[in-house]
């Protein structure tokens, strides 16, 4: 639970920072008001929290993607012939040197 909570973060902050940082406020004021009894800001921490949340939900429906169109794969071709060729390649001979003379 310690990793997947701040990747979680990391992760929403790069992408939405703006309404992250909307969600972060408006739960920190509910938490404030909520526990000091300032009504006030408690509504306040929730509308704000409500509207951001509204916001990413409105955001993530525009962005629905496309189907992807169906992608046909060509025919692989052949890198080598089906039978081996006919002819055969000479055999290489590597004439024999003399050693140096001192």
């Amino acid at each position: 639970m310690n990793a997947v909570l701040p990747r979680f973060l990391k992760l929403s902050y790069r992408k939405e920072p703006i309404i992250s940082v909307l969600i972060t406020m408006g739960i920190v004021d509910a938490l404030i008001g909520g526990f000091d009894d300032s009504w006030s800001l408690f509504i306040v921490g929730l509308g704000t929290t409500g509207i951001a949340l509204t916001w990413r939900w409105w955001r993530a429906q525009q962005r629905q993607p496309l189907p992807p169109e169906p992608v046909v794969q060509p025919q692989q071709p052949y890198y080598l012939p089906p039978q081996p060729s006919s002819s055969t390649l000479p055999m290489l001979s590597i004439p024999k040197k003399k050693p140096p003379r001192s």
